[in-house]
């Protein structure tokens, strides 16, 4: 660790002395919520979903006039 991050953390546990139990579990919510934010999105780019080739094979149909007009009554 570098002496900066030490300094911080200090300085952090000093400061987490002087609350009130109350604070401090607000303050630990909030660290853990944090935690969880910035963790999340990295997990989902490491495992990428594979994609099966004709999983839903006939599962829809498009009927013949799809790219026909519409009629103005619609």
């Amino acid at each position: 660790m570098t002496s900066q991050i030490v300094d911080t953390t200090s300085e952090l546990i000093a400061k987490l002395q002087t609350l009130p139990p109350e604070k401090i579990q607000q303050v630990l919510d909030f660290v853990e919520f944090l935690a969880q934010k910035y963790t999340q999105p990295q997990e989902a780019e490491q495992t990428p979903q594979q994609r099966v080739p004709d999983l839903n094979k006939g599962e829809i149909w498009m009927s013949d006039d799809f790219n026909d007009p519409l009629p103005d009554e619609f």
